[in-house]
């Protein structure tokens, strides 16, 4: 095994650098334990070397794909190995495609060269004026997140970052004094007047106001991947903002985040979750998952006039069994229920799944979420005054209208 001053060590940085800039959670501790197996398996089979850095940056199913193919560009020399002290960083050349296969090559191929192409745009970015920033800024709120590059993607978090959610008040069960109150409070009102050796004062209180708990449950099933983890950034962003945030993650089991995303450092909190969670990218329960929630954490969370925020795609592998009567008893539960769905990007979108049609008559809202826009829009939702609780089909039918 080579010396800590050998080129290898400075590459197996430069790779996990280039894994964690394609998506992983790659953290300095994985870069430790990465060169720690190295040194004890070797580097004389090129297999070995391959499962050895599998073993240690990957822990999910989704992560497997992205990790093969950084391993074989950035190690395609099929000699490397043996001449591993005298390496020298690949140069990156991939084919385009026109899959979903090719957009990830182009996220890996930006993480690996993310100056590739400075020089020939540089001229050009010295001749943009500030008119072209605005512009700029519109396309990215009106991107779909599937489509975004890492550079955009980067980007697009940190405009999450600074998003905000002023929901508004809702009066509480406990009383606060108020001068000008609409009820009597006649305990203040006699210690008053002990104070004050028989002077009376009538004192008075109204209802105490504050924003009402906020419960998210986001889908992480495979076709619900890129969308839960761009809205987990603006969950942490809310979290971190004000309090009586609860946030639940679900696929085939319901996983509550929340203590995770008080860090914060939202790359380790991020990092917490992933490290937590253990249904990444796979299936989806939706019935099963809101049946724990309503069971397990409902009477506690929901008491006190919850909005709650369900994320998912509605495609269920049960195929809508008990999902009816789960989110009837979750809509009963809580303040406001809003379905937000990313599928509703599509024009001709219409709920034809058996799952679908379960949740629908149980919904107060039903929403996109894809894009920043789409975000921004949610936050004036939850910022306006709430309406009469209306139905699923109302809520379908203002999209209708809205499309009209």
């Amino acid at each position: 095994m080579p010396d800590a001053g050998g080129s290898l060590l400075a590459n197996l940085m430069h790779f996990a650098r280039a894994l964690r800039a394609a998506g992983l959670p790659v953290g300095p501790g994985k870069v430790i334990d990465a060169v720690a197996a190295v040194r004890t398996i070797g580097i004389t089979d090129r297999r070995d070397f391959y499962w050895t850095l599998h073993a240690v940056f990957v822990n999910r199913p989704d992560q497997r794909l992205i990790f093969d193919q950084a391993f074989h560009v950035f190690w395609r020399n099929p000699d490397l190995l043996k001449k591993m002290m005298g390496l020298v960083l690949p140069e990156l050349r991939i084919e385009s495609e026109e899959d979903h296969g090719a957009a990830m090559a182009r996220r890996l191929a930006e993480a690996l060269h993310p100056n590739q192409g400075e020089n020939e745009t540089e001229e050009a970015e010295t001749e943009l004026d500030a008119a072209m920033t605005f512009s700029d800024r519109e396309q990215l709120r009106g991107m779909d997140f599937e489509k975004m590059s890492l550079e955009e993607l980067a980007r697009a978090k940190a405009a999450i970052q600074r998003l905000r959610l002023p929901v508004q008040d809702v009066p509480t069960r406990r009383f606060a004094p108020d001068r000008h109150g609409a009820r009597a409070d006649l305990r203040a009102t006699l210690r008053a007047a002990l104070r004050s050796g028989g002077l009376i004062e009538l004192k008075r209180r109204n209802p105490r106001r504050r924003p009402p708990p906020l419960v998210v449950l986001c889908d992480i099933s495979g076709s619900m991947s890129r969308y839960s983890r761009i809205f987990l950034h603006f969950m942490h962003s809310v979290t971190n903002d004000r309090d009586r945030v609860h946030t639940f993650v679900f696929g085939t089991r319901l996983t509550n985040i929340t203590r995770y995303l008080r860090h914060r450092d939202v790359d380790l909190a991020l990092e917490r979750v992933a490290e937590a969670v253990v249904d990444w990218s796979g299936g989806t329960r939706i019935g099963h998952c809101l049946g724990d929630f309503n069971r397990l954490w409902s009477r506690r969370l929901l008491g006190q006039g919850a909005i709650v925020l369900l994320i998912t795609d509605g495609l269920d592998r049960d195929a809508g069994a008990g999902l009816a009567h789960e989110m009837d008893r979750l809509h009963r539960s809580c303040r406001r229920l809003i379905w937000l769905n990313p599928l509703l990007r599509y024009e001709g979108f219409e709920p034809r799944s058996l799952g679908m049609k379960a949740m629908m008559p149980h919904v107060d809202e039903f929403r996109p979420v894809h894009n920043l826009e789409s975000l921004e829009t949610l936050i004036e939702v939850l910022s306006a005054p709430i309406a009469r609780r209306g139905t699923a089909a109302s809520a379908w039918q203002q999209k209708e209208e809205r499309a009209a």
